[in-house]
């Protein structure tokens, strides 16, 4: 059986190259008195040899872990995996690792969380905090993302600009009554949702807002939503404000009788990976994950190699917000028509 070899060390590529290892190591960190011509010859080589740096001896040369933490509320949401991919690739991409720690939605456990990541060094971290939570500064420099009204926030999907997408397509497809479904109105995401579509209704168009929260708080977990009742009353548009809400619209309309889309039409948020298969496959607004991980991620590389650290940061993005992209499914088509009344007709 072959036998893994380990890989060079600095004395070997000094030893190839006929250089000290002082020389080796100032040419690899861009430290020190060396030519630029022996720079690129000892970085070259060391490639061609497949030499990897230290993360320990690069810790102890610089003080650094090269480490980031990552907070996230709850793992068991399968928003949250995609956040955590998006982070662990960007700062992948720039020489990092991550380590993640699971608030579980709980105040007490997410303190808990930001305190035991300090503790394991990590240069900075990245927080999606538990609803309604302000994160205070911690002795690293730290980007939230969450929302734009969120103090402290360091970048986020523009939630507002999302509702508002949705607004706008319910409007071009002729719905005039809407109903809004949220779990919680202490979300500062969920707010912001609710803030978008309010303010992107046409006029003609009303809606209102049922926190599913607080129905459960009066009638028990899992209660039905009572969205058949809310059809008949008039409600052609059901606008929850996430997919995993919108799932629980579908179901309960579905089994009630009631068609999606030609009776009533529902949307969502977050474009979560079984979106697009349920039936009928759910319309919803996505976040560009990618971008704002990239720019959460820049934002406190940038603060950390500033050296602002000591007493830690809140850390801040030029571009604090990433647009919402509306993905339109099956799920949502035009209104009904409203049905003349027989009485006013043979009047």
């Amino acid at each position: 059986m072959a036998q893994l070899r380990p890989g060079p060390n600095l004395s070997r590529i000094a030893t190839s190259l006929g250089v000290s290892v002082a020389t080796v190591s100032n040419a690899l960190s861009g430290k020190g008195r060396v030519s630029e011509q022996l720079v690129g010859k000892i970085r070259e080589h060391a490639a061609e040899l497949g030499y990897v740096p230290s993360q320990a001896g690069r810790a102890l040369r610089t003080g650094r872990s090269g480490v980031l933490g990552l907070v996230l509320p709850d793992i068991a949401n399968p928003l949250f995996p995609k956040i955590a991919q998006a982070i662990e690739f960007a700062a992948a991409s720039a020489g990092y690792g991550v380590l993640i720690a699971d608030s579980r939605g709980d105040v007490s456990a997410q303190t808990e969380a930001i305190n035991r990541l300090v503790e394991r060094g990590v240069d900075g971290m990245v927080i999606v905090p538990r609803r309604a939570t302000r994160i205070s500064a911690a002795s690293c420099p730290v980007a939230v993302i969450d929302t734009a009204s969120t103090p402290g926030n360091t970048v986020a999907a523009d939630h507002w600009q999302g509702g508002q997408l949705i607004a706008a397509h319910l409007a071009d497809l002729g719905h005039k009554r809407i109903l809004i479904i949220g779990n919680n109105p202490e979300s500062n995401v969920q707010n912001d949702r609710v803030g978008g579509i309010r303010s992107g209704l046409c006029p003609g168009m009303s809606a209102e807002t049922l926190w599913i929260e607080k129905l459960e708080h009066q009638a028990g977990s899992g209660c039905p939503l009572g969205l058949a009742r809310k059809v008949e009353e008039g409600f052609s548009a059901f606008a929850a404000l996430s997919d995993l809400q919108a799932l629980r619209v579908l179901t309960e309309l579905q089994r009630d009788g009631i068609d999606v889309p030609a009776e009533a039409s529902v949307t969502g948020f977050d474009d979560l990976i079984w979106s697009a298969v349920v039936t009928p496959a759910l319309t919803t607004v996505k976040m560009d994950m990618d971008a704002i991980a990239e720019i959460a991620v820049s934002a406190l590389l940038n603060s950390i190699n500033t050296g602002r650290t000591r007493e830690g940061t809140l850390v801040t993005a030029e571009n604090d917000r990433v647009p919402m992209q509306l993905i339109i499914r099956q799920s949502s088509g035009p209104a009904k028509p409203v049905q003349e009344n027989l009485q006013m007709e043979n009047s």
